[in-house]
Parts: C-alpha cells; sequence; structure tokens
C-alpha cells in the first residue's frame, strides 16, 4: 500500500520566485533520475504556491506568501523514504531548503537526518488530522486504484 508525502515549506518572506523556478528547473532532471533509483516512488511532484492568492497559483508578483510543495507517493515506512531521499536527493534540497523558512539549519540534509525527518514530519500534510483521512493505521486519506508496489509494476512491464 503506498502512502503519501505532502510536504509544504513556506518560503522565507522576500524570496525571489524566479529564484525558486530556476533552481527547481536546474534540478529537475537530476531529480527524476534520483526518484526513478529509489524505486518506491509512484508519482511526484513539486509545485510553487501562493496562499495569498485564493487560488494558490503565483501571480509572479512579489509576495511574501509563497509556499514550496512536494507531493509524492512511496512504497514503503516514512523512515525508509525520508532516508532515500537523503541519500539520493539531498543536494535538491539543500538547494531548496536555502529558500524556506527554518531550511539553512538542515543544510546538509546528509548532516542533520533526524532534523530533516522532524522538519518534514512536521510540515508533510498528509500526516496531520484531517488530511490523513482521521488517522487510522491503514487509512491515510489516499485512493489507490490498484494495490501494486513500483517494483511489481515495474516487473510487470519487462
Amino acid at each position: 500500500m503506498a502512502s503519501p508525502l505532502t510536504l509544504l515549506m513556506p518560503v522565507i518572506p522576500g524570496t525571489s520566485l524566479e529564484a525558486i523556478a530556476a533552481t527547481l528547473a536546474e534540478y529537475e532532471p537530476t531529480l527524476h533520475q534520483a526518484l526513478t533509483s529509489i524505486g518506491t516512488v509512484h508519482y511526484a511532484r513539486t509545485l510553487l504556491l501562493d496562499h495569498s492568492t485564493a487560488n494558490l497559483q503565483p501571480t509572479g508578483q512579489a509576495s511574501d506568501n509563497y509556499v514550496i510543495a512536494v507531493i509524492t507517493e512511496y512504497d514503503g515506512s516514512f523512515n525508509a523514504y525520508i532516508n532515500d531521499f537523503v541519500a539520493q536527493v539531498g543536494t535538491v534540497f539543500d538547494a531548496l531548503l536555502q529558500f524556506v523558512v527554518g531550511g539553512k539549519a538542515l543544510i546538509p540534509v546528509a548532516n542533520n537526518v533526524v532534523a530533516f525527518q522532524a522538519f518534514i514530519a512536521q510540515n508533510d500534510a498528509s500526516q496531520h488530522i484531517p488530511n490523513n483521512g482521521g488517522g487510522g493505521k491503514d487509512d491515510n486519506g489516499l485512493y489507490q486504484a490498484y494495490p501494486y508496489t513500483v517494483q511489481t509494476i515495474l516487473a510487470a512491464l519487462d
């Protein structure tokens, strides 16, 4: 059964939207390659949100209300997934955390694994009521059309 991650990271006020977008674009190939090598990620995407607009869409205007969202579905435990993130995607997070409130204290994430795990757990909307489906052991609020792991799906494609 897959688990969701909805990491919402508030951006340091005054940070340029263009700087965040450029960093995301620069690291996108690295991120895709790393997520493939992790082998437990069903889907992943990164969004820039502006919580000062009704539809959360960044307008490009100066704002102190930006949020970087990392949304994924993955197989396995939270801690194992975050450890894989640190090992495979640590440099990407190091680049993004420079823009995030409290993020600089976590850089490099490879030297701050426990603090990074705590930061993600605190900012993962999927782990908190009401977004976690009510908190039941097997109820994470995520609809799944199939019960298969990424590795089972990839093996079936070979």
